[in-house]
């Protein structure tokens, strides 16, 4: 006979609240789960492995409504493999173009870093005229290196309003 859990258990492997699973089950992201006879709700492992993946959807920035579209096609079973198939190939294009404008704000912000490393550097060093500047900062407009590529500015993730 397969084990089934408790909403606690599913809650503390899941890392979601008991809240959320039940709001879940509601929405119809997972379908009624089944009762012991305490009325207590009791998830097989099959409810686990759509609730692994539900939660890889919601990580990668799906939405609930993006989530109940996927459910309602895996509903139909074989009959929706080659739209489940696209609605996915879809999000994973938006994940990777989420992907590369991290990428890209990630260098940004090491070259900044590293910006601030040299202004760092130079403060360090005696002012050479033994006279030290006062009210400078450094320029916070130098975000690129001499031959590299300023970064584009930032802009909504695809489907998002700017």
């Amino acid at each position: 006979m397969e084990t089934s859990l408790t909403i606690a258990e599913v809650a503390e492997r899941t890392g979601l609240t008991a809240y959320t699973l039940r709001y879940y089950e509601r929405i119809g992201l997972i379908a009624a789960v089944p009762r012991a006879p305490g009325g207590q709700r009791r998830y097989a492992s099959a409810d686990m492995d759509l609730l692994d993946f539900l939660l890889r959807l919601r990580e990668t920035g799906m939405s609930i409504q993006g989530m109940q579209a996927f459910v309602r096609l895996r509903s139909l079973g074989d009959a929706s493999v080659g739209e489940r198939r696209e609605m996915l190939e879809r999000h994973l294009a938006e994940v990777q173009a989420k992907v590369v404008a991290l990428q890209q704000s990630m260098q940004a912000l090491s070259l900044k870093i590293d910006h601030y490393r040299e202004v760092e550097k130079t403060k360090k060093r005696p002012p050479l005229s033994g006279k030290a500047r006062e009210g400078k900062t450094s320029n916070d407009e130098h975000t690129t290196r001499q031959g590299s590529r300023r970064q584009p500015t930032l802009r909504a993730w695809p489907g998002q309003a700017s």
